[in-house]
């Protein structure tokens, strides 16, 4: 009797403890993560490019900024970078998407508008991670997403300026432009090259084609040397596939504008300048907004004005004083709203 009382009493007792313990937090839903732990350790970001970090365009532009932000946050101790590159396949960047989110990355970048459909699906099973792409300025609102950033460049801006440039150094007044695809920042940047060739010299013309491929460097060789071969002097184009356009234009002596990244290294001899993308501010923002529990909702857009577009020349290949005073009031003219940039 004595011992079955000191059982009931026992048990009593540690039902009594049982119930005053603090309840375990609950576990996340399946296809959900649990919302990432910013306290401590290193902000985690992933990002998924359609071509290499190191392409001189598009995906190195947005790269070399994550590792600047890095090395200025104090190295891989405050921020984790992680990447997928090459991701041409969309069906094997939405894997790499969703993979990184259930990782419990802080931020996962889907670096091309390509990625915009499978992005917007992964985001909805993982509430608690942020996402970002680009360009694009829908961040998923009206859909009732709130952990989604989105970013773009007015690259019409730049592209006008390079076309100030490249009206004033043409001799021959035939300038070509080799784009990829006829959509996104490739195309502002082309209007806007176009209207700042026309406006500085209104006989000029302009000869576009378009390759219909972002990386295919061959297609883009080819579309330069009929570009060369119709007379013009000078060219321009937009991403990846660019190395092939610019190494014809080497062995031409050709000049050529840049985009997106710093294209010098391709051709010392003959890149004049380029329109630079500067993503830092943005990428520097959307990190503290996430810290901050701020994970969405916001869309971002590289101007000159607000230092996210650079015109970057090439200091081996100096312009004359009439140019670069012409590209100068272009830039002063865009900022303040004198000149437009698009028909």
């Amino acid at each position: 009797m004595y011992k079955r009382t000191i059982l009931i009493a026992a048990l009593v007792l540690a039902l009594a403890l049982a119930a005053c313990a603090a309840p375990a937090p609950p576990a996340a839903a399946p296809g959900e993560s649990a919302a990432p732990a910013q306290a401590s350790g290193p902000f985690r970001i992933a990002i998924v490019m359609p071509s290499s970090t190191t392409d001189l365009a598009w995906s190195q532009a947005m790269f070399d900024t994550l590792k600047a932000v890095q090395a200025e946050m104090g190295g891989e101790g405050a921020l984790e970078i992680a990447y997928s590159e090459g991701m041409f396949q969309v069906t094997d960047a939405a894997a790499a998407i969703r993979d990184y989110a259930a990782e419990g990355y802080h931020l996962v970048i889907a670096h091309g508008t390509q990625y915009g459909n499978s992005m917007f699906e992964v985001a909805v099973d993982f509430p608690e991670t942020s996402f970002a792409w680009g360009t694009a300025v829908d961040t998923g609102s009206e859909k009732g997403l709130k952990n989604i950033f989105a970013y773009e460049a007015s690259a019409d801006q730049g592209g006008y300026v390079n076309g100030v440039i490249a009206a004033l150094l043409s001799e021959t007044n035939i300038i070509g432009v080799v784009g990829p695809v006829e959509a996104g920042d490739a195309k502002l940047y082309i209007d806007g090259f176009k209207k700042g060739v026309m406006d500085t010299k209104p006989d000029a013309v302009v000869n576009v084609s378009f390759t219909g491929s972002f990386g295919d460097t061959a297609l883009a060789a080819e579309a330069a040397n009929v570009h060369i071969q119709a007379g013009a002097d000078v060219l321009t184009g937009s991403a990846q596939q660019v190395v092939g356009a610019v190494g014809i234009a080497k062995e031409n002596g050709v000049k050529w504008l840049g985009t997106q990244s710093d294209q010098t290294s391709l051709g010392p001899d003959i890149v004049v300048a380029n329109q630079v993308y500067a993503w830092s501010g943005v990428v520097k923002e959307i990190i503290a907004k996430v810290k901050a529990g701020e994970l969405g909702g916001i869309a971002y857009d590289l101007t000159l004005e607000n230092g996210g577009l650079v015109i970057s020349y090439n200091s081996a290949l100096p312009v004359g004083d009439d140019v670069k005073a012409a590209a100068d009031a272009a830039i002063k003219g865009i900022e303040d709203g004198s000149i437009t940039t698009m028909e």
